[in-house]
């Protein structure tokens, strides 16, 4: 425990602390700026998060990481219930087209408009802008490459959409091939 500031007598734990800068954060927030702000190692700081992120299993909260990146969101099973509660209207299913263009990005980023379009068959441009719009994906660089075409990546916002707390939760892609081959097999 580290004292609190302002109170020499009263010791919180760390655990504490990180969740409160965390809840309080209007932005995504990396270790090294909580370990900055509370006057600690990083390690501690990731022991703190890896303590939270088992206690929030079963809660309406969970962490959220991508790289070096973190935040505190809350469940996604708990989606609906917070849109009717905030007067959200669901911003409607996605297209096959934009699931199909989304899973590409998922499972490759980064990844140019090209070579979507090379792995889809088709021009992809309207569905990108309404991914990037509807906030599931975003430019993450440039390739180096002639004309400098734009790297897309999930963001996340697509990690809580779809319920995962990083990219590694993502289903395998060898295994989803097979299960998805199966199940035609099956229906025909």
């Amino acid at each position: 425990m580290i004292p609190h500031p302002g109170y020499q007598e009263k010791q919180v734990k760390l655990e504490s602390l990180v969740e409160s800068l965390l809840f309080v954060a209007d932005r995504t927030v990396t270790v090294q700026d909580l370990a900055t702000a509370l006057e600690v190692e990083v390690q501690d700081v990731e022991t703190a998060l890896q303590t939270l992120n088992a206690a929030y299993l079963d809660r309406g909260v969970r962490l959220q990481r991508r790289g070096d990146r973190i935040q505190l969101v809350s469940a996604p099973e708990a989606g609906p219930a917070i849109e009717r509660f905030l007067g959200m209207e669901i911003s409607g299913r996605l297209s096959s087209a934009a699931l199909e263009a989304l899973s590409i990005v998922a499972y490759r980023q980064p990844v140019t408009r090209i070579q979507i379009e090379a792995i889809r068959g088709v021009n992809s441009d309207s569905v990108l802008r309404s991914l990037v719009r509807r906030g599931l994906l975003e430019e993450v660089g440039r390739a180096e490459t002639v004309g400098r075409p734009i790297l897309y990546g999930t963001t996340f916002e697509f990690l809580q959409q779809f319920g995962l707390q990083r990219l590694q939760d993502l289903p395998d892609w060898g295994e989803l091939a097979q299960q998805l081959q199966e199940q035609e097999t099956e229906e025909a």
